[in-house]
């Protein structure tokens, strides 16, 4: 049977029983709160832009370091009057978008649970921390061999080029790498939650091993956006290695 549009004026919901205008009202409430994180976080970034900007561009500064190249300095170049405002207000929305992620994480867990069975209940929290520590985890491998992978590039270009990085085209790279990377690491949780709810079997992903490290090689090399074999390696190793824990958390949820 379908539950009734409204409830009476002065009776309480209980979690279980809401209708579907009390359904449409949580959600509103829990989107108001993730976009109220999100542009306080980015007006936040947007104030803080100089010392992250700095930031950001140390993998640039270590790059030109190891050619040997420091004496160029690591500055960054713009073309356009309006690259320098634009990259600001960039750098301001990923900001609030990234440090925002475990707020709008919790919310979608808060709007959710209340539809959950009992023993499901117990496996979203944990899955909600793993998703946001897995992500921020991915986003910090990707920046720190950033730098091996400029220098790849810089280096393949050849002795005779001398580069001019505008801030625009650099953060864009970096903040793909981060995406990328943070997407990816999600890898685990996704292969637990499948095993959890029975689409896929431990057995079947022991037998699928070889397959899946030569497809997981395959996607790094073509998913990496530097193509560079640093982050190609840096992505790859760490989802064989989920691959493998993925199985060993299946092997302790089934006994």
């Amino acid at each position: 049977m379908v539950k009734a549009l409204r409830r009476p004026a002065g009776s309480r919901p209980s979690p279980d029983s809401m209708t579907l205008f009390e359904h449409l009202s949580e959600l509103r409430r829990r989107l108001i709160f993730c976009i109220v994180s999100f542009v306080a976080l980015g007006i936040a970034t947007y104030f803080l832009y100089s010392p992250i900007l700095n930031g950001l561009r140390q993998p640039y500064c270590e790059a030109l370091s190891s050619l040997g190249h420091a004496s160029r300095g690591c500055q960054f170049y713009i073309n356009t009057p309006l690259q320098g405002f634009t990259t600001r207000l960039n750098v301001s929305a990923y900001g609030g978008l990234i440090l925002s992620l475990p707020v709008i994480l919790y919310q979608l867990w808060k709007f959710v649970t209340p539809g959950l069975k009992a023993n499901e209940k117990r496996y979203a929290l944990p899955f909600t921390l793993a998703s946001v520590l897995l992500f921020a985890a991915g986003g910090a491998v990707a920046y720190f061999i950033y730098s091996r992978a400029l220098q790849f590039l810089i280096g393949s270009s050849g002795s005779h080029v001398q580069e001019i990085f505008s801030p625009s085209s650099y953060l864009s790279l970096l903040g793909a790498l981060i995406l990328i990377f943070g997407i990816a690491f999600e890898f685990p949780v996704v292969l637990v939650a499948l095993e959890l709810a029975g689409a896929v079997k431990t057995s079947g992903l022991r037998s699928f091993r070889r397959w899946a490290i030569l497809l997981i090689v395959i996607f790094a090399a073509v998913i990496t956006p530097s193509s560079d074999p640093f982050s190609m390696l840096a992505l790859a190793i760490p989802l064989v290695v989920f691959y493998e824990g993925a199985i060993l958390v299946g092997r302790l949820l089934g006994k």
